[in-house]
C-alpha cells in the first residue's frame, strides 16, 4: 500500500491533537506512523484471561478508522481475535515472531499463575508463552486492567491465581520495559498513542503504577461535568435522579483517567454522561475487593 508523506502528516496531526501534544511532536508522530505502515514496527498481540474487550475497543478507533488502523498502520505478527490463521498456522506465526524478536509485545488479559492450564495457546500454557515472548520484545504494553493488574479474572476467590503482566514478569525474575494501560476496556487512543510514542520518542513518563501520565495523571472527579453539583452536595440517590452520582458509588473521586476529556465510541459519550457512575475500572484495585460494590443503590426505592 503506497502512501505519501502528506497522508502520514494528516493522520499524525489527528493523533497529536487527540493526545493533547504540542505541534512540535507532529514530525515524530508522522515518522512513527510511517514505520508502523511499512512493517518497521511489528506488533505481537497475545491474549490471556480476557473477554477480548480491549480488542473490540481498538476496533472502535476513529481517524483513522479500524480498517485503516489494522491494514495500514498496525503491522501485526499475530492477534488471536483478528488474525485469520488458526491451528498450526497460528502457532507457527507466533513462533516465527518470537524467534525474530524486536517487536512490541501487547498483552491483553490476565496471567494465570496458579492454575496455568486455565489458559493455553496451542500446547503451551499462556504464562510460559508470555515469558518467552517478553524476553524477545523491545517493550511490553499491558492493555486493559486485566493485563495491568489482574482485573476481573483476579477477583476473589481467584482460583486461577490470575495476575497482571508486571506481577508475572517479576515472579519469573524477568525485567522488561513495561507500560500499563488499564481500563475496562482501554481507550483506543491510549493504545495507539502509546505505541506511537514508544516507537519514536521512547518510554513515556509513567506514574507509580507504570501508567502514562499523559492519560492517567488526573482524577476523573476533577474533570467531571457534575463536579459543581458535588460541591453543592446535590446528590442523586436513585437511578434517573438528577445530581452528582457520588452516593450511588461513583469512584471518580479515586480513579485517574481522562475518559471525561476523551469520550468513547468516537467521542460520543462516557459513563457519567450516560448517567452511570464511574466504577473505577482504571484503578489497580478494580474488582479485587468484594466489599467494594460497583454501584450503591437505595434498595427501598427499587420496587
Amino acid at each position: 500500500m503506497k502512501m505519501t508523506r502528506r497522508t502520514f502528516l494528516k493522520d499524525a496531526g489527528i493523533f497529536v491533537a487527540a493526545l493533547g501534544l504540542e505541534p512540535v511532536w507532529l514530525p515524530k508522530m508522522a515518522d512513527a506512523l510511517e514505520d508502523m505502515a511499512y512493517g518497521r514496527a511489528p506488533i505481537l498481540w497475545l491474549q490471556g484471561l480476557s473477554c477480548s474487550g480491549c480488542s473490540v475497543s481498538l476496533l472502535n478507533s476513529e481517524s483513522p478508522g479500524p480498517a485503516d488502523l489494522i491494514t495500514r498502520y498496525l503491522s501485526l505478527y499475530f492477534h488471536q481475535t483478528l488474525s485469520a490463521a488458526t491451528g498450526p498456522a497460528a502457532k507457527d506465526a507466533v513462533e516465527r515472531a518470537i524467534a525474530k524478536g524486536g517487536y512490541i509485545l501487547v498483552v491483553e488479559g490476565a496471567v494465570p499463575l496458579t492454575l496455568k492450564e486455565a489458559c493455553k495457546f496451542a500446547d503451551e500454557n499462556f504464562a510460559d508463552q508470555l515469558l518467552r515472548a517478553a524476553r524477545s520484545a523491545q517493550a511490553v504494553v499491558s492493555t486493559g486492567t486485566c493485563a495491568a493488574f489482574g482485573g476481573i479474572p483476579a477477583a476473589p476467590p481467584n482460583l486461577t491465581g490470575a495476575a497482571g503482566v508486571d506481577a508475572a514478569l517479576k515472579q519469573a525474575g524477568l525485567r522488561r520495559p513495561l507500560i500499563n494501560l488499564p481500563g475496562c476496556p482501554a481507550h483506543p487512543a491510549w493504545i495507539v498513542g502509546t505505541l506511537m510514542q514508544v516507537l519514536k520518542v521512547g518510554m513515556p513518563d509513567l506514574d507509580a503504577h507504570l501508567r502514562p501520565k499523559i492519560f492517567y495523571d488526573h482524577l476523573l472527579h476533577e474533570q467531571c461535568p457534575l463536579f459543581a453539583l458535588y460541591q453543592k452536595k446535590h446528590f442523586a440517590e436513585n437511578l434517573g435522579e438528577e445530581g452528582c452520582l457520588f452516593k450511588m458509588g461513583c469512584q471518580g473521586v479515586i480513579t485517574q483517567a481522562d475518559c471525561s476529556l476523551r469520550g468513547w465510541n468516537g467521542g460520543v459519550s462516557w459513563c457519567i454522561r450516560g448517567r452511570s457512575n464511574c466504577i473505577g475500572c482504571a484503578r489497580p484495585e478494580f474488582a479485587l475487593d468484594p466489599r467494594f460494590a460497583f454501584f450503591r443503590l437505595n434498595e427501598e426505592n427499587l420496587f
